[in-house]
């Protein structure tokens, strides 16, 4: 399953765009296509209140596509606020290490230069494996400190650099879960997927029953249907697709540590 959602991973959200339009309209297609060959060989049951059924049909599916929406939203404001912590955990922990004895001090605030430019590859998927290693390798430097520190210079101030550095560490794997464990399962997708197409089998059946049909009306539903799809693969995929976690809180202490000693 993890080598099938990354094969998902790895294609366009515009090719899936296009993909999810061709499934849609084929499922219209087959509806219209079997409400034909219903109608000719029951005539008198054929038209039997599909449009009531196409009405409740629709009902679910905007409600199963607004659960999702929300709940891909949801993630993606915690992904974002994960930012906003991990930016403010490494500030802290930067303007406390001052307090540290030297060459504690100039060591830690060294790493934590180079800590934050590995931070902002992690979310580059062809650099993301080697900055979440480099980005460990670096928390165990920093925790070498930390138990030095402890051990030649227990004092309070030293308590809170300790503090700090903890702190780094858990946002780190929160980090890491956020964007690898709160994911919408492929199998999900797909079930949605073909949720979709069975409500668009449905409408064509009902539309095959009808003289005359407005095929702009059809065309806008499934485009409409299939940006949904696309808001909800961009916030799942955060860090690759086209709605993407702002790094911005990261990027300016980069910025703002640049010009401090």
């Amino acid at each position: 399953m993890m080598v099938t959602s990354q094969v998902f991973d790895s294609i366009s959200p515009w090719i899936l765009f296009l993909f999810i339009i061709f499934f849609l309209l084929l499922a219209f297609d087959i509806g219209r296509r079997a409400g034909i060959i219903v109608e000719r060989r029951w005539p008198d049951e054929a038209e039997a209140n599909v449009a009531a059924k196409v009405g409740a049909a629709l009902t679910i599916l905007a409600f199963l596509l607004a659960f999702v929406v929300n709940l891909t939203l949801n993630t993606f404001n915690e992904k974002r606020q994960l930012v906003i912590s991990e930016a403010n955990a490494i500030g802290t922990a930067y303007l406390r290490a001052g307090y540290l004895p030297e060459p504690y001090k100039s060591e830690s605030r060294q790493l934590l230069h180079e800590y934050i430019d590995f931070r902002l590859k992690v979310v580059d998927p062809t650099k993301s494996q080697v900055a979440i290693a480099q980005s460990e390798q670096i928390q165990d430097k920093l925790w070498v400190i930390v138990e030095q520190v402890a051990t030649e210079t227990p004092t309070p101030t030293a308590s809170l650099y300790i503090s700090s550095i903890n702190d780094l560490i858990d946002i780190h794997t929160q980090r890491l879960t956020s964007e690898i464990g709160f994911r919408l399962p492929l199998s999900f997708t797909l079930g949605l997927l073909g949720v979709s197409m069975l409500v668009m089998v449905l409408i064509g059946i009902s539309d095959s029953y009808r003289e005359r049909n407005n095929r702009l009306a059809l065309v806008v539903i499934v485009v409409l249907v299939a940006l949904v799809f696309l808001l909800i693969i961009g916030m799942d995929r955060s860090n690759i697709g086209l709605v993407r976690v702002p790094l911005t809180p990261l990027i300016d202490l980069q910025q703002k540590l640049g010009t401090l000693p």
